[in-house]
């Protein structure tokens, strides 16, 4: 297992450092994609489905009612139970974030207003394969219908056999989505942003996604269409001391090392013989775990911390600024209090992040690598816009008509200036 490093001002900054990926060579294979897409629409997006996926070029990429329906059905109904109650949480954390119009007279006949409008169209981008997220389907989709986006595609590559995982269609149908493409990869960013046969042009997109994704979308950026947040590898940073559990803190360690093999997990903690107890037992759990493989691979660039000193450790946990963060210590109050960059947290013995990816409520779609310093995790203002208003009566640009004529001229901006004198001249 990975040695037990001490945090120093000294070593914060490489401590902080997440796994390099190999852009330059990501760059060049999602430019020759997106020109392809942009071309030749449904055809290239075709020839790269079979190429990646294996899917056959005949085949339809909008899944039909038929199709959607016989394959929800395929889920055991506890399943669906679960699916039903998780939906509900997020229904319920995100209906509470939805704000009415903010107005404010700032003088005497100036009123002014913003107002929240829907993004009308949006793509929802979900892993599939070896590892379908149906769970961040409800965590896209529930807050993109109580925004009221108008328009909403589901894109999500299909598994060996050539199908769209059951949960992901069944979850799809109960959060109210129409349209879901059986297409994955950079193929489906590409379509999503320029539009093709089969696939609508969408103004933002959402979803994680592995390495050549996270790439596609920085380029859908680049030619125009918004995006949700800066995504790379899952991450988690468990503070705990020696009155937490370790069996639980390997267990949470563990369920984010198996995400993939790029995946980061720390572990900070003012005890080093508690941290050679988790280590012991993440190899303990590891051992039985079916994705072993990946979490193995993954657990090669763990991080095992110790620091006695609380302003240390929130040192380095606000300049790492996790995507998750769990927090399982006696001085929980101190690092609350002083925590300021994070996706989302999870306080206690009892709160695992896995709570979080599917069932507590909150949004699983989190900034990653840094960015929380910078991004909070979506939520339903994210398919939203403010859209600010202002009605100005003639006594009202009286108040400020003389003042923004003397910072229009200060600016050297006479065209400005005169928009406010010319409608004081006239008397009507």
């Amino acid at each position: 297992m990975n040695k037990i490093q001490n945090i120093t001002k000294e070593n914060l900054e490489a401590l902080c450092e997440r796994p390099k990926l190999q852009t330059a060579s990501l760059e060049k294979i999602v430019n020759e994609i997106f020109e392809d897409v942009r071309l030749n629409g449904d055809a290239a997006v075709k020839k790269y489905s079979q190429k990646f996926d294996g899917l056959q070029p005949e085949g339809a990429i909008e899944i039909d009612a038929e199709t959607w329906s016989a394959g929800a059905d395929e889920v055991p109904e506890e399943l669906k139970s679960a699916i039903r109650q998780a939906k509900g949480n997020i229904e319920a954390f995100h209906r509470v974030q939805i704000k009415g119009k903010v107005s404010v007279e700032t003088e005497d006949g100036v009123l002014c207003w913003q107002e929240s409008r829907a993004i009308q169209k949006v793509g929802l981008y979900i892993p599939g394969g070896t590892a379908p997220l149906f769970s961040t389907v409800l965590m896209l989709a529930v807050p993109a219908k109580l925004a009221g986006c108008e328009e909403i595609v589901l894109c999500t590559p299909p598994g060996k056999d050539g199908k769209i995982a059951a949960p992901i269609l069944y979850a799809a149908q109960l959060a109210g989505v129409k349209r879901v493409m059986k297409v994955g990869g950079i193929q489906a960013i590409a379509a999503l942003t320029y539009g093709t046969e089969s696939i609508p042009k969408v103004y933002k997109i959402f979803g994680p996604g592995n390495q050549y994704v996270t790439a596609a979308k920085k380029k859908a950026f680049a030619e125009g269409t918004a995006i949700d947040l800066p995504a790379g590898p899952s991450e988690v940073l468990v503070l705990a001391d020696e009155s937490a559990n370790p069996v639980f803190v390997a267990a949470d360690l563990l369920s984010q090392a198996e995400h993939g093999t790029d995946s980061q997990v720390v572990c900070v903690s003012d005890s080093e013989p508690f941290l050679v107890k988790v280590q012991e037992e993440v190899e303990k759990q590891l051992a039985v775990l079916p994705r072993a493989d990946i979490a193995s691979e993954s657990l090669k660039h763990a991080r095992f911390l110790f620091s006695e000193s609380k302003e240390e450790t929130i040192n380095f946990i606000n300049e790492y600024a996790p995507e998750h963060f769990i927090l399982a210590s006696k001085d929980e109050a101190y690092y609350l209090e002083n925590l300021k960059n994070a996706g989302s947290v999870f306080i206690g013995n009892y709160a695992p992040e896995s709570a979080g990816d599917y069932l507590s409520g909150t949004n699983h779609t989190l900034p990653t690598n840094g960015f929380a310093r910078s991004f909070g995790s979506l939520g339903l203002d994210d398919f939203t816009k403010k859209i600010s208003f202002q009605r100005i009566s003639r006594e009202g640009l009286k108040n400020i008509g003389k003042s923004i004529e003397l910072m229009a001229r200060a600016e050297g901006l006479e065209a400005h200036a005169k928009a406010v004198e010319l409608r004081m001249k006239n008397e009507k």
